[in-house]
């Protein structure tokens, strides 16, 4: 009897030893359970916030520059938060028959920002000449190409030298909304659009 047990000890002996180097390697060569993927950040809002907008436009007339929080507050107010916004100058003129030319960077939440231009007409009781720094926000700009057309506007203005302005300008579902401080004297009603375009033009129609 102790002989047979002698004997079962010595086959599991040699068993082990047998598979143990198997096992070793296989305990090595586990794989390990990769960790857990991070959560996706959430993706960027399609449009631009108050304070964003407001720091731009700062960026462009100076840091409080009297009457523009207000400006920026009340379109807020009206229109929501927009998409994109232009930052340019625009210099313009008129006795009667009015022209303007304008150039500047069009910066889009999406699209990036690309160089662009606009001229138009204007006709009505207006007289003098001006100059002016331009921020204008853009509403419902899905496509950059949109932009590339006549957009109807009617303002008032009678401010002498100097003074913020802001009007409205819509073409379908697009709304433009340029806020400008003039340089000079200009003073009347009237009446035209802007044309939008990628290269500048010497001709406003």
């Amino acid at each position: 009897m102790q002989q047979m047990m002698k004997q079962v000890v010595a086959v599991a002996v040699v068993g082990l030893l047998v598979a143990g180097p198997a096992l070793a390697q296989e305990t090595q060569t586990a794989p390990v359970p990769a960790p857990a993927a991070a959560p996706a950040p959430p993706p960027a809002a399609p449009t631009y916030a108050e304070e964003d907008v407001l720091g731009a436009a700062e960026g462009v007339f100076g840091k409080g520059a009297e009457g523009l929080a207000e400006i920026v507050r009340k379109t807020f107010k009206d229109r929501g938060q927009p998409n994109a916004y232009i930052v340019g100058r625009e210099a313009g003129g008129a006795f009667i028959v009015g022209v303007r030319y304008g150039s500047g960077m069009l910066y889009h939440k999406v699209e990036g920002e690309r160089k662009i231009h606009w001229t138009g007409p204007s006709v009505g009781f207006d007289i003098g000449g001006d100059g002016s720094k331009v921020f204008a926000l853009v509403y419902n700009l899905n496509d950059t190409e949109d932009l590339y057309r006549r957009y109807p506007a009617a303002e008032g203005k009678a401010y002498l030298i100097g003074g913020f302005t802001a009007n409205y300008l819509q073409r379908d579902n697009i709304v433009i909304v340029p806020i400008k401080l003039g340089v000079g004297w200009r003073l009347g009603l009237n009446g035209g659009y802007l044309k939008f375009s990628k290269k500048g033009k010497v001709l406003p129609f």
